[in-house]
């Protein structure tokens, strides 16, 4: 299929433009917050013990969360993706590139080390349990992985390597063809006018509903929250096993298409995620379930 002619921006007021990226954020957070808040009102979910914050507590922890998530997503994209964008703070034609949230460039491991500093210091804080708060972090982080894949997929970025499968998308739109030329690739960027998976897609399905249905499972039926981190384990095991294989058939970045062993930069940041979330999930699963 063709790529439709979907345009970044939602609407405009005068000179402010309101694009479906940050909305997707703005939705993201908004969900997640909602369920954050009804998991730590469901009194069974921790019986016999209780849940470590109140819903005033999370007011508090959304507000770090959401600068975790903001800053550390830009910065560790620069840091994995597009380091020269440190040395152009110092030294470059544009100083505050680092800074141009609006031109794109986020990165999922970036942000989940923006969160977990925020979630550690919001704990150390308020003299809570971190694993805990962790848990109910991350048990609405699926809500942002889908909203922000599906806004990917309208921006036309991030897109699948080439393929003959039925349902493969062709992104060279005429809004492609106006940013990298007739051909949609300019020096290695582009789509180019090939069709390419949907990876986008694929990650929105299983990065966020698949996730989000596996850790409710978890909460709601087996009743995981009453042992700490055992949540936190299983979105990141699952996590890193979604975006690690997914990765075989997501174009890589410009620059980093050539890694040895045919790895990706997604899948050497998804390793570690997966190994400590199978730690995470041992310990939790050889301890007893709080009762305090």
């Amino acid at each position: 299929m063709q790529f439709p002619e979907f345009d970044p921006v939602l609407f405009s007021i005068g000179p402010l433009d309101i694009r479906w990226y940050a909305l997707a954020y703005v939705a993201g957070i908004v969900l997640g917050w909602w369920y954050a808040a009804k998991l730590i009102k469901t009194e069974r979910l921790w019986a016999p013990g209780k849940a470590p914050i109140t819903t005033q507590q999370l007011d508090d922890l959304v507000l770090w969360v959401t600068l975790g998530i903001i800053l550390g997503g830009r910065l560790g994209y620069a840091l994995f993706y597009q380091p020269h964008l440190y040395g152009q703070l110092f030294m470059g034609p544009d100083n505050f590139a680092l800074f141009r949230l609006w031109d794109g460039g986020m990165s999922f491991h970036g942000g989940l080390l923006g969160c977990t500093l925020a979630v550690v210091v919001f704990a150390l804080r308020s003299k809570v349990r971190i694993l805990s708060i962790g848990d109910i972090a991350l048990a609405a982080a699926p809500f942002g992985l889908m909203f922000g894949r599906l806004a990917n997929f309208i921006n036309g970025e991030l897109w699948g390597r080439a393929t003959t499968v039925p349902w493969g998308v062709n992104f060279c739109n005429q809004r492609a063809r106006e940013m990298y030329g007739a051909t949609c690739e300019y020096l290695g960027q582009g789509p180019g006018d090939i069709v390419r998976h949907p990876s986008q897609l694929y990650e929105a399905g299983l990065e966020g509903i698949f996730l989000l249905g596996l850790l409710a499972f978890a909460i709601w039926k087996a009743g995981l929250l009453r042992k700490p981190g055992y949540v936190t384990g299983l979105f990141l095991l699952g996590y890193g096993l979604i975006r690690a294989s997914l990765e075989t058939v997501r174009q890589p970045d410009v620059g980093l298409d050539h890694l040895p062993f045919g790895l990706t930069m997604g899948m050497i940041l998804s390793t570690p995620m997966m190994l400590v979330g199978a730690w995470l999930i041992w310990r939790a699963w050889s301890r007893p379930p709080v009762s305090a």
